[in-house]
């Protein structure tokens, strides 16, 4: 009888906490579309921590965009887009002003990080 809406119980391991310091950040929730997200295997669609978005600070509920020179945010979390359907968007948590610790990021996001030329107010440190 339970779960007939479609809700599904997953459970995932802990958090990745992409911060340096977390109390000295900026954050703002954002809407994140299905397109930037990865297969990470198990039939997962992610949207990684640490990846360089563009949003419009003035409507945070328009979809994001990637980033592939400049970028405003990054995302703070993982945002699972596996269930989205296409041309929607997820919630997810978009990191304006803060320090990014490059260490705590995966691999193929570190490349994009590295990528940008102008981060905005995001601050990427190695720890």
């Amino acid at each position: 009888m339970l779960n007939k809406d479609g809700i599904r119980n997953k459970k995932y391991g802990a958090p990745v906490q992409i911060l340096a310091n977390v109390e000295h950040q900026y954050s703002v929730g954002c809407r994140v579309p299905a397109s930037l997200g990865v297969d990470v295997g198990d039939g997962l669609k992610i949207v990684k921590a640490g990846t360089p978005i563009n949003i419009n600070l003035l409507d945070t509920s328009t979809a994001i965009t990637a980033a592939t020179t400049t970028c405003n945010a990054v995302l703070l979390h993982n945002v699972d887009v596996t269930d989205v359907k296409s041309g929607g968007a997820a919630n997810g948590t978009a990191l304006i002003f803060g320090f990014v610790n490059i260490n705590r990021v995966e691999e193929d996001v570190q490349t994009k990080l590295k990528a940008i030329t102008d981060l905005g107010q995001i601050t990427v440190v190695k720890l």
